[in-house]
């Protein structure tokens, strides 16, 4: 896949974190590094309120706009790529690095962005989320709708794990991810954990437990995966591969697995989605409640 690695920044932690994860991901790439900052000056474009009893510094008349509020947050988004730039060169000194500064919306802007990146990184929540959101509106408004991978950055593990995981379903969209999985593997020279998680549907005999008929399902869905898998083996022989088949929720098992893992892949949607959703259930469930950063694989055609 080609392009440049694209990273979303605002100035936040998160974000920060997030833009070291994409240098480093662009120098194992071998390519350049766009960091963007989407400056939405409108909202501070907003008409003064005079509060009984308070006076506020610099104020004229009520009704009047913020006094140099448009300069002012020019400057602040300058100053918040500038920042991130000088982050990312110190983390990759040999990648080049584009700051890129642009007035609009965010989610529409790295939407674009990711019509010509190799992936799209960003933090997990922004200066502009709730506290309380496990991961913030713009990695959930991209992951599913992007042209490429989009990779959310979890955490600010340090410790390398040595190991991917991918979970795998058998839809074209797993498959999508597993290429991808198996091509960062690669790059890492990580070991590839490959998770195949049956869960029992809800409203069956199946949904008090694993009995012996489900596990019977489980081992034919094993040895369904494990057929294709071999393929994809023979054709990887440098990356050492691994297989978890279990019967319990994929968002668990892969969540799981994320705990000793650098990252997780999953595809936009899969099997256990509905055909609506932009982003799958698995998929948002993952995005929520990994240990590790997680990239969200688009099935090929999907954007």
């Amino acid at each position: 896949m080609g392009g440049q690695v694209v990273a979303g920044t605002d100035g936040s932690r998160p974000a920060s974190i997030a833009v070291k994860w994409a240098a480093d991901d662009a120098a194992r790439r071998g390519c350049g590094l766009r960091v963007v900052h989407v400056c939405e000056p409108w909202a501070y474009d907003l008409p003064y309120v005079q509060v009984p009893g308070v006076q506020a510094p610099g104020a004229q008349v009520p009704g009047a706009r913020v006094p140099g509020a448009p300069v002012g947050v020019s400057r602040a988004c300058e100053e918040m790529l500038a920042t991130a730039v000088d982050l990312a060169r110190d983390q990759a000194p040999g990648v080049e690095v584009t700051p890129v500064l642009v007035t609009g919306r965010i989610i529409e802007t790295l939407l674009e962005e990711s019509r010509e990146a190799a992936q799209v990184v960003v933090g997990s929540r922004g200066l502009g989320g709730f506290a309380g959101m496990l991961v913030g509106s713009v990695g959930v408004g991209l992951a599913g709708r992007a042209a490429c991978p989009v990779v959310v950055v979890r955490g600010a593990q340090e410790a390398v794990q040595g190991e991917v995981v991918a979970g795998f379903d058998g839809s074209a969209e797993s498959r999508a991810a597993l290429e991808y999985a198996f091509a960062e593997a690669a790059r890492r020279g990580a070991r590839l954990r490959v998770v195949y998680a049956w869960h029992a549907p809800v409203m069956t005999p199946y949904a008090a437990g694993c009995s012996s008929l489900a596990e019977d399902a489980l081992a034919s869905g094993r040895e369904a995966v494990r057929g294709v898998l071999e393929s994809w083996i023979r054709d990887h022989p440098q990356v050492e591969t691994a297989e978890t088949s279990i019967c319990a929720h994929p968002v668990s098992a892969l969540c799981e697995a994320s705990a000793q893992a650098d990252l997780v892949v999953v595809g936009s949607r899969g099997l256990a989605g509905l055909g609506s959703l932009v982003l799958g259930s698995v998929s948002r469930g993952v995005l929520h409640h990994a240990h590790c950063p997680v990239a969200v694989v688009p099935s090929p055609g999907e954007e």
